[in-house]
């Protein structure tokens, strides 16, 4: 196992530097960067976007003429000024210069400083995580606590009318997009048409800091509720299929039919050998299904929930060239992603020592 997971690390240099390459170069293509950024905002235009979405011909007349400028919005003014720009951002070096400095400092895992907002990058990772945590942390739970129960049931009852309905309900649940489940929770339930249930944005109150600790545990849970459940409606639907699935192969295996010819109960049959090998595939990927809804849901839920998170975070420095910013998280994101991926197959290993990842490959 040791080879094995040796081998899994030495793996992760090349697939990581793959995915950056991919990125770094897709973005020396994309319209728009921070010195386009700083001008639109030394200009008025507040977004370097209102640029490119001028309107028809007077775009067109103004691209023609301002001739060759390297910049969008650059014509008028001082070369000086854009040099120093330039070389503020270090965008004055060669691209493959700047990508083998940029590689180099993420191998010492020194991501550098926001161009616009002076932070270390490290530090805005750390400051939004616990918001994407616990968003992620408590969605898997309860999806695990659900749909292991249920997927359970229906295996045992499959066929029968609680299956049936059950299903179609799962099949309309997973088919509703997070972020169109979110804003409804916010219509019925955040004061947007009916009821004033829940607060609308936020991860706490105002007043969160002169709360009692059971104040806060309260008020905490009472603002993560909507943002949780919207969250969890996808996670729930696959797990529960998955749980069900995995049942019904184990039901109709030899040693179950063994083991009620000897007069075994069918709980059991059921909860003493079926359920360890059932819940292998469903238990051992349970670091995959919280990365998934870490990484996946994570945008779309804390913007609309007005949740400063690390989603909301990677978002706006999208939008706003922030490439420190961008090219940071990307690289964590993926080397977490990754390690997950052997953490997987180590649960699997746990729940089931019989399986050998070696001999597999062998």
């Amino acid at each position: 196992m040791g080879a094995y997971i040796l081998r899994r690390i030495l793996l992760i240099i090349p697939t990581l530097l793959g995915i950056m390459i991919i990125n770094f170069v897709l973005v020396q293509f994309v319209p728009g960067g921070p010195v386009e950024q700083v001008i639109a905002n030394m200009q008025g235009q507040g977004d370097v976007f209102e640029g490119f979405a001028g309107s028809g011909n007077d775009a067109g007349q103004e691209s023609a003429s301002a001739g060759n400028e390297k910049y969008l919005g650059a014509r008028g003014l001082p070369p000086e000024l854009i040099e120093d720009l330039e070389r503020q951002f270090g965008l004055d070096k060669p691209p493959f210069e700047r990508f083998l400095n940029m590689m180099w400092n993420y191998m010492r895992f020194d991501f550098g400083e926001s161009y616009f907002r002076k932070i270390e990058v490290t530090d805005l990772v750390l400051e939004k995580m616990p918001v994407s945590i616990s968003l992620g942390l408590w969605s898997t739970l309860i999806a695990y606590l659900i749909s292991i129960p249920l997927g359970i049931r229906k295996a045992v009852h499959d066929g029968a009318p609680f299956d049936t309905w059950t299903s179609g309900a799962i099949i309309v649940a997973y088919a509703i997009p997070s972020f169109l489940f979110a804003i409804m929770l916010l219509v019925l339930f955040a004061g947007g048409s009916y009821w004033q249930l829940f607060p609308l944005r936020g991860l706490t109150s105002d007043n969160f800091e002169d709360l009692t600790i059971a104040g806060k545990i309260v008020d905490y849970f009472w603002h993560i509720t909507l943002p949780v459940l919207a969250s969890t409606i996808a996670a729930f639907a696959t797990l529960t299929l998955l749980t069900k699935n995995s049942f019904l192969d184990e039901i109709k295996k030899h040693y179950v039919m063994t083991a009620r010819a000897k007069g075994l109960s069918e709980k059991r049959v059921l909860y003493g050998h079926v359920f360890r090998n059932a819940m292998l595939i469903v238990i051992a990927g349970f670091p995959a299904v919280f990365i998934g809804i870490f990484f996946g849901g994570s945008v779309l839920i804390e913007t609309i929930f007005s949740l400063d998170g690390l989603g909301r975070l990677g978002f706006e420095a999208a939008v706003g060239r922030d490439y420190p910013v961008m090219f940071g998280t990307l690289f964590l994101f993926g080397l977490i992603g990754l390690l997950v991926n052997i953490l997987s197959d180590l649960m699997y290993v746990l729940v089931d020592p019989r399986i050998d990842f070696e001999k597999r490959e062998g």
